[in-house]
């Protein structure tokens, strides 16, 4: 293969792929194409029960791997992030699939731009790095509904994740478009994958359905063939393996910097008496959650324990190597029944790579013990993308939602006599509004109650905000005076399904009865909102109003802005924009759904804007706000917002500083 690294461009067949190598920007550049499979014979990755070890191509072989996903990382940038994983020494990467990120509607799919899985692996291949693939159907990864598609959630009967002959009929249906577009990337196929789990993390689920489990067994069998190898993933105690392995599916554990490693290969030796040692998810940080610290695991930590697993000769996936961004509503949360804690748009995890793909102190840390069994390719260290400052933006109010409510809903509202759910209304993430009629004259303060509202429920009556009902501590609102025949709203928030854990069955919006000073509500007419319906009729007006009594108080509204000419930053360059100061919302830039925003609950202060999303100069870049509490405008303060030029992911609000105004952001 030496006489490769001399050839500009060349191209390689694989089981009838044809791969080119980056330097090719056309097939007619190539110097020659290359057939493995006529040189070498057919490649194979198997399992060696007597020697403890994997055989690739029948040599003995052991993976250092990293996990990123496709998802959270724009496509412009695969190529970048995968070049640095391998400059770390890694030869493998670990990959999810997320069912709901593919599928636009039941039995349409999309693969393309950021969702083209056969270019990312493609990519991988190039690079030289080996795929352990999870393709679910469950992920959990904190994504939304661990990876599956939330319109389930309309059948209240179906049982997830069970050999529900319902949901069983919707994973066939999903395993018959996905399996068939990743056999060709087998390993035994010339590809890159190496191995393929079995569901994931089957045994912290409480459903123990094995006949669930040898269905997907033997689905995957079908489609992918009897030589792939085919593993499951699960805590490293006995107790979660007990549900999650499988006769036939080699079973591996997870663990993090700390744990026993004795003991978490002793649950695993339960189950595989003999195999390679393989920790599938070890943890280089932590997932963040709204409302609480920024989570950091230390250097020394998992430096520390990387080593010793590596000592013992383990194969070692570490989750994750780079973490991304939760565009859109692609967030999750977890708990379910008496906690919830929905996760922030950054899931940047204190990976060795952060949240916009740059190298950090703990990268260099893990490449430095991975030199100590691994050999590191030769070259120059990996850089970060670079980074600009735009400034600060004057932002506009634009509307209420309540002035681009027909806009939203074109179709009008759906009536019912109780609240139905987001999902059995065919919506699944975002915002719902909820409308029916008082039925009788308030004179006295009296109590609106339910406790049925995912997540987050503004009260208005006749368009007043009253308060709001939330999921977990806020079931009861005081009504101080009304007539009958008022308008009552409750404008509903999502913020992301549970994606894990056994309050999996998470529908969003109103699912029970509203009951106001005793009496059940009926009669509601709900409406379902797209945004993206509202983003290119919005007045983009020139003239601020800057004043509070000029802005509806505490009513969902739409906010606008232009950043600068961009003709001194050419090609546009990576941002954050810096929400300090506004509240809540949703933020999107030239129509791009950068995600979530919460400054006030932190710790995530900044959105990743990659510069992708930005057009160059003489083009007009568009900053829209869709915030749901309160802008930051005053008597004599203006609505602004910035872009700057680093990340501020731990700016948690000391919740006396929150009552007074004041935020913990560094940038402040």
């Amino acid at each position: 293969m030496d006489m490769f690294l001399s050839v500009t461009c060349f191209m390689v067949v694989m089981n009838g792929i044809l791969f080119q190598n980056a330097g090719c920007t056309s097939d007619s550049e190539a110097k020659f194409t290359y057939n493995v499979e006529k040189t070498f014979g057919t490649p194979s990755f198997t399992i060696d029960y007597n020697r403890d070890t994997f055989l690739k191509d029948g040599q003995p072989f052991r993976y250092i791997s990293g996990s990123i996903h496709y998802s959270r990382v724009p496509a412009i940038y695969w190529e970048d992030r995968l070049q640095k994983m391998y400059m770390a020494g890694l030869n493998a990467i670990q990959v999810y699939v997320p069912w709901n990120f593919h599928e636009v509607a039941p039995g349409k799919y999309d693969f393309s731009g950021g969702a083209n899985l056969t270019h990312f692996l493609t990519l991988a291949h190039q690079r030289g790095l080996l795929v352990i693939m999870r393709p679910g159907p469950y992920i959990c990864a904190e994504w939304d509904f661990g990876g599956l598609p939330a319109r389930l959630l309309k059948n209240t009967s179906i049982a997830i994740r069970s050999s529900d002959p319902g949901y069983l009929e919707e994973v066939d249906a999903w395993m018959s478009v996905l399996l068939p577009k990743i056999k060709p990337f087998l390993y035994q196929n010339g590809g890159p994958i190496i191995t393929v789990q079995v569901e994931n993390e089957y045994g912290s689920f409480p459903a123990c359905d094995y006949i669930y489990l040898k269905h997907l067994y033997k689905l995957m069998r079908n489609y992918l063939g009897p030589d792939i190898v085919l593993f499951s993933t699960d805590g490293g105690a006995k107790g979660y393996l007990k549900c999650g392995t499988l006769e036939g599916v080699y079973a591996t554990v997870d663990f993090g910097p700390g744990a026993n490693i004795t003991s978490a290969f002793e649950a695993q030796r339960t189950y595989e008496p003999k195999g390679p040692l393989v920790n599938s998810e070890f943890y280089t940080g932590w997932l963040d959650h709204w409302g609480s610290k920024h989570v950091v695991t230390s250097i020394g930590a998992v430096t520390k324990s990387l080593d010793q697993l590596l000592e013992i000769g383990a194969n070692v996936n570490m989750y994750m190597f780079e973490g991304g961004t939760n565009f859109g509503f692609w967030s999750g949360a977890n708990g379910g029944g008496t906690t919830f804690l929905p996760q922030p748009t950054s899931y940047d995890y204190d990976a060795p790579l952060t949240e916009a793909g740059d190298p950090t102190p703990k990268y260099y840390a893990i490449r430095n013990v991975i030199s100590k069994y691994f050999e590191i390719p030769v070259g120059k260290d990996p850089t970060s993308i670079p980074k600009y400052g735009y400034g600060t933006v004057l932002m506009s109010y634009q509307n209420s939602f309540y002035d681009v409510l027909d806009v939203m809903s074109p179709h009008g509202p759906s009536n019912t006599t109780y609240p139905i759910t987001m999902e059995q209304m065919q919506q699944y993430s975002g915002f719902m509004l909820y409308r029916t009629i008082i039925p009788f004259n308030i004179t006295s303060p009296v109590f609106i109650h339910s406790p049925a509202i995912r997540d987050r429920g503004y009260v208005m009556i006749n368009k007043v905000h009253q308060g709001m009902l939330t999921r977990l501590d806020h079931h009861w609102l005081i009504i101080l005076a009304a007539t009958k025949g008022d308008v009552l709203d409750i404008f509903v928030e999502s913020q992301g399904h549970v994606n894990f854990g056994s309050h999996m069955v998470d529908p969003k919006g109103i699912f029970g009865n509203v009951t106001l000073d005793g009496v059940i509500l009926s009669h509601w007419s709900i409406y379902s909102l797209d945004i993206d319906r509202v983003l290119p009729h919005l007045g983009y007006s020139n003239k601020s109003r800057t004043l509070r009594d000029q802005v509806p108080p505490s009513q969902p509204a739409f906010y606008t802005g232009h950043l600068p000419d961009l003709s001194s930053v050419d090609p546009p360059q990576d941002t954050f924009l810096r929400t300090t100061g506004w509240t809540k919302g949703q933020a999107y830039l030239n129509g791009f759904n950068l995600g979530r925003y919460w400054p006030t609950e932190g710790p995530q202060v900044t959105l990743y804007v990659p510069a992708n999303v930005l057009r160059p100069s003489p083009q007009k870049n568009t900053l829209v706000l869709f915030e749901l509490e309160g802008a930051p405008c005053g008597l004599s303060q203006p609505c602004t917002i910035k872009f700057i030029d680093k990340p501020i992911i731990n700016g948690t609000v000391n919740q006396l500083d929150n009552i007074l105004g004041r935020w913990d952001d560094p940038e402040v």
